[in-house]
């Protein structure tokens, strides 16, 4: 060797990754993807679904209830409906005799009546009151209604269904 040649690089070199280290690391990166997409599908669908709790339902469960924010469905009791200033004020009932007083504020629909099914947006009072503070009434029924009372169905233009 002489004095103008240089001595060749005899320091180690890494080796190339392994392929199987790559493909764990891809494979765990695609499970924690999938595992957020579901997550989030999941928390996404759940708060989506909005059930109402029935007066028997909640008589069984009142003081977890308390004043939050509920989709209560009974019956309209007969003769229970008194037009209000800002809505309706009108019992709900259940079975066993069981009874919810609902003030309702807006204009209830046009097929609200007594003795029919019906979902009223609220919330209690109190934690131990039952009276329940309405902000919506949804008419609870199927489309087989519609179908058996044509007349009584009607449009916002006035037009019949």
């Amino acid at each position: 060797m002489t004095s103008t040649e240089t001595a060749p690089d005899l320091s180690p070199i890494a080796p190339p990754p392994s392929k199987n280290r790559s493909r764990r690391r891809s494979l765990l990166v695609l499970l924690v993807l999938v595992l957020a997409v579901f997550a989030l599908l999941s928390q996404g669908l759940l708060h989506s679904l909005n059930y109402f709790e029935t007066v028997n339902e909640v008589f069984a469960h009142r003081s977890s209830v308390g004043t939050e924010v509920i989709r209560l469905e009974g019956v309209v009791e007969p003769g229970s409906i008194t037009r209000t200033s800002n809505g309706a004020s009108f019992t709900l009932t259940g079975s066993k005799g069981r009874r919810v007083y609902v003030d309702a504020h807006g204009s209830p629909p046009q097929l609200f009546q007594a003795n029919i099914p019906v979902v009223v947006v609220g919330h209690f009072v109190s934690a131990t009151s039952l009276n329940f503070d309405g902000t919506q009434i949804m008419v609870k029924h199927s489309a087989s209604y519609i179908a058996a009372h044509p007349s009584r169905v009607k449009a916002p233009n006035g037009s019949s269904r």
